[in-house]
């Protein structure tokens, strides 16, 4: 299956940000949003950076940040639909998508490990 991660990592953006818009904000769950509309928003900019750089040792580096803001956002979205019990559904939807994400990127940084080492025996 062929699909485009540049496109699916905006679409993740993009969902999330539409999702922020339906909470209602209160002094527990600003910060939350914030953080949240953040790391899932980085994780596209960084892939399009990543597309973009200027050796392998940047590439890797963007990548290993896709991850990160992957895994991160699970935790916002864990966290969100703690502070409110109506968003457990959409959450756990958002959550499994960065989740699936943040395993794309893994393998992909493990690739480029993978890569380096080799050339580093040779």
């Amino acid at each position: 299956m062929n699909y485009d991660l540049e496109e699916r990592t905006a679409k993740f953006g993009e969902e999330v940000i539409k999702f922020c818009k339906t909470i209602e904000y209160s002094h527990i769950t600003k910060p939350l949003i914030n953080q949240f509309v953040r790391s899932a928003t980085s994780i596209g900019a960084n892939y399009m950076e990543a597309n973009q750089a200027s050796s392998k040792k940047d590439f890797t580096n963007k990548i290993r940040i896709c991850q990160k803001e992957a895994n991160e956002s699970k935790h916002w979205a864990r966290m969100i639909s703690i502070s409110e019990e109506k968003t457990k559904e959409k959450c756990r939807e958002l959550w499994q998508e960065a989740h699936e994400l943040t395993l794309i990127f893994a393998k992909i940084s493990k690739n480029c490990k993978e890569k380096e080492n080799k050339k580093e025996e040779v």
